[in-house]
């Protein structure tokens, strides 16, 4: 786990626009191969989620959609698409900043590691203060709108 990856994810979350400011960074071999932010609302699709564009990227540029040893960072949680997504994918480890209570899906409400018997590598609370910041200032500025 290094933080420049979550640094990155966080770089990319800041520049979600009109969308919840959720960043993703793909790792393979100490290399970034792919990074992606929320592009529900620009896109008006409901799959559009950090960590599934991410996904789709690596998967494109490894021509494969096996990312067996690849890690992706996510500044928040993944939800249960996500979660099954990563790990039907073969990423081998996840590292994840702020924890999502409502519907976090590798341990806070859920655990996708556990229901789906994987054996992937998660961490959970990287530069979560940094993380978790970021979204509590959206929050309050849509509140605030």
């Amino acid at each position: 786990m290094k933080l420049e990856y979550m640094n990155e994810a966080l770089k990319q979350a800041k520049n979600s626009g009109k969308d919840i400011p959720i960043g993703a960074v793909i790792v393979k071999d100490g290399k970034i191969i792919a990074k992606a932010v929320n592009k529900r609302e620009k896109e008006q699709k409901v799959t559009a989620h950090a960590e599934l564009i991410a996904i789709d990227s690596a998967c494109k540029k490894l021509k494969n959609w096996r990312l067996n040893d690849c890690e992706i960072y996510v500044t928040l949680e993944p939800c249960p698409m996500c979660a099954s997504a990563i790990i039907q994918s073969r990423i081998s480890a996840v590292y994840f900043g702020a924890y999502d209570l409502l519907n976090g899906a590798f341990g806070s409400k859920s655990d996708m590691k556990q229901i789906m018997e994987s054996s992937i590598k998660v961490k959970g609370g990287i530069m979560e203060e940094e993380c978790q910041n970021l979204l509590k200032s959206y929050f309050e500025g849509i509140r605030n709108a």
